[in-house]
């Protein structure tokens, strides 16, 4: 069942390659969406696809590469818009 997850994800997450990380991750498991950085360091991704590569990607969320620190995921799950064509990293 395709579903939306959208997440702000706080901690020492910006600098460390965690867009990169979570693009990487989230085109290998077929989910299209972004990711991007937030102005108060936060990082937020919103994804869409099937319910469980979805999951999974939560789960790298709460991980996320060998320098971040996370502290805490905030995740919506929602009905998909199918907006995006692929997974892309949104620079501001």
């Amino acid at each position: 069942m395709q579903k939306r997850l959208e997440c702000n994800i706080v901690g020492r997450v910006q600098m460390v390659m965690f867009r990169d990380f979570v693009q990487r991750n989230a085109s290998r498991l077929g989910l299209s969406g972004e990711v991007w950085n937030e102005a108060d360091g936060s990082v937020s991704v919103i994804a869409e696809g099937e319910e469980s590569p979805l999951s999974d990607l939560l789960g790298y969320l709460h991980h996320g590469p060998i320098l971040a620190h996370v502290e805490s995921v905030h995740a919506d799950w929602s009905a998909p818009a199918g907006t995006f064509p692929d997974f892309r990293i949104r620079y501001r």
